[in-house]
């Protein structure tokens, strides 16, 4: 709110992007209200804010539908550019930026707020790469039009889902030995997209009188190379040895980004010829309006921390991008590209059960110990055998309970890690691997009101190890995966499986105990 507590109304374009599907809910939360401009507002309806933000059609290029939009709106957030439109793209960010200014005046709009990029300091506009360049002229036409603008100027966003975030994560986590382009050393001033974010809601309540562009940063000036070694050592890499060329230009640097990382070519190529230029903060004016808090702006290893949390703390949704994750900017949404958020390798089958939820989820429930993995048993016991010898705890823990399963109970090489009685049961991997390994088992309904067993197995591999792992036992995945899903379906189907095969084990063990107990008849008498 303004400081003399009325709610601006703001609208935020680009609600779809990576920085504006994050803005929003800050922007809620500090009490003003939301109108998202999106050509598909379809998009924006799995984010946890939607219900709390209005939603309208309309295009930063289409003047009508800029002028509803702005109907009413106190501070319009321009966060949108074509970069990925194709090689005209300066034409069209520059076509969009007028019309947004020209339709902001008419609706009488009291701020424009945009988030552009950091550019070197005494180069020349011309000189710079064409996206730096676009960045620049963007921020230039706000700046010159009668509406005042707050004009943010970030090099590198630290937080899952930034283009030049995840070509760090990718090289980084791909590559242990790395011939790289001399833009490796050229320095740079990252920030933590948490601070991005306040700096953009605090831009909203600036006096009328600011009309200035401000460079915006983190503590750190830090090289690319810096920044990929300090990575690595968050992430738990190994040191990760970083050999520059001078020959790889741009052009040819950004096709070796392509086949290193899922990154899009038309995103890759821009950005590192971008890096050519050193972009290190000129001032930091922006803490007269939006004052810093102790320990803000971020520092560097503190900002890619947050970015790996949702990895570290095995945070597993149903897409790996595209989780609704309230109140975690650094964390992917459900707009976010399918290359954010880190590699994520899954295997997923399902199957029709001829029986009810109830008898499928007492099948899931008693899986693991004496009940076995419901397919090829070797595989498993050869795993276990594997796992005990790389140090782990092998197939040897069992389970506490043949009938019931709780958060936190071992089982097998596995630990319970969620459980949604009749639904769901999650175990992560407690085996030694070069990576975070899951296994998700569902007792659903489908559309017809037929019971479906559906299974997931994921890995986060962690360094090309991981890589090579997952792709080295994919070609067993079909025998060992998906014969369990058909066992699992089966057994469900035939009432075999589950507590009744566990309480048929339950009574077998005390028979056995109870002829074990029983005294030895006494020997024939010898006279």
């Amino acid at each position: 709110m303004t400081t003399d507590g009325r709610r601006l109304h703001c609208l935020v374009t680009g609600a779809s992007g990576y920085i504006g599907g994050r803005l929003v809910p800050e922007l809620l939360q500090e009490g003003h209200r939301v109108r998202c401009l999106a050509r598909s507002p379809g998009k924006l309806r799995d984010h946890p804010w939607a219900a709390h933000a209005e939603t309208v059609r309309g295009d930063v290029t289409d003047p009508d539908s800029l002028a509803s939009a702005m109907r009413g709106i106190d501070v319009a957030y321009y966060l949108v550019h074509a970069l990925a439109s194709g090689s005209r793209f300066e034409d069209t960010d520059r076509a969009a930026a007028r019309i947004f200014a020209e339709q902001a005046r008419a609706a009488g709009v009291r701020r424009i707020v945009y988030l552009g990029g950091l550019t070197p300091r005494g180069v020349p506009q011309r000189s710079l790469s064409p996206h730096l360049r676009s960045r620049a002229e963007v921020g230039e036409i706000f700046l010159d039009s009668p509406v005042p603008a707050t004009v943010l100027r970030a090099a590198i966003v630290i937080g899952s889902g930034s283009a030049s975030f995840e070509m760090l994560r990718y090289l980084t986590e791909r590559l242990p030995v790395m011939v790289t382009p001399s833009w490796v050393h050229t320095r740079t001033q990252p920030i933590g997209v948490r601070d991005v974010l306040r700096y953009l809601v605090g831009s909203a309540t600036m006096p009328d009188d600011v009309d200035r562009a401000f460079d915006i940063g983190g503590p750190d000036v830090l090289t690319y190379r810096d920044m990929m070694l300090r990575y690595a050592a968050v992430a738990g890499l190994p040191r990760r040895f970083i050999v520059p060329v001078p020959v790889l230009t741009p052009r040819l640097s950004s096709h070796w980004v392509g086949l290193v990382t899922p990154v899009p070519a038309s995103l890759a190529r821009p950005l590192t010829e971008s890096l050519r230029h050193e972009v290190v903060c000129g001032e930091h004016d922006i803490a007269r309006y939006v004052p810093d808090a102790p320990g803000r702006p971020l520092p560097f290893d503190e900002a890619l921390t947050l970015a790996l949390r949702r990895v570290r703390e095995a945070q597993v949704s149903t897409r790996w991008s595209s989780a609704s994750v309230p109140g975690a900017p650094s964390d992917p949404l459900p707009t976010d590209p399918d290359w954010a958020g880190g590699s994520l390798y899954q295997d997923e089958r399902q199957r029709p059960v001829e029986a009810s939820r109830a008898a499928l989820w007492r099948v899931i429930e008693g899986i693991g110990g004496d009940n076995g993995w419901y397919s090829s048993p070797l595989a498993w016991a050869v795993r276990g055998w594997l796992d005990r010898f790389a140090g782990g705890v092998g197939l040897r823990r069992g389970r506490r309970d043949t009938e019931r399963l709780r958060v936190g109970d071992s089982l097998d090489f596995w630990r319970v890690e969620e459980i949604e009685p009749g639904h769901l049961l999650r175990l992560r991997a407690e085996m030694r691997l070069p990576g975070l390994a899951w296994l998700e088992m569902y007792a659903e309904t489908d559309d017809q009101g037929r019971t479906r067993y559906r299974q997931r197995a994921l890995f986060h591999p962690r360094g090309l190890l991981g890589h090579a792992y997952w792709w080295s036992v994919a070609p067993f995945h079909s025998v060992v995966f998906g014969g369990m899903a058909r066992n699992i379906a089966r057994a469900a189907s035939e009432g075999t499986g589950g507590r009744r095969s566990a309480a048929r084990i339950r009574r077998a063990r005390e028979r056995r105990s109870v002829r074990e107990q029983r005294p030895e008849p006494a020997p024939p008498h010898q006279e």
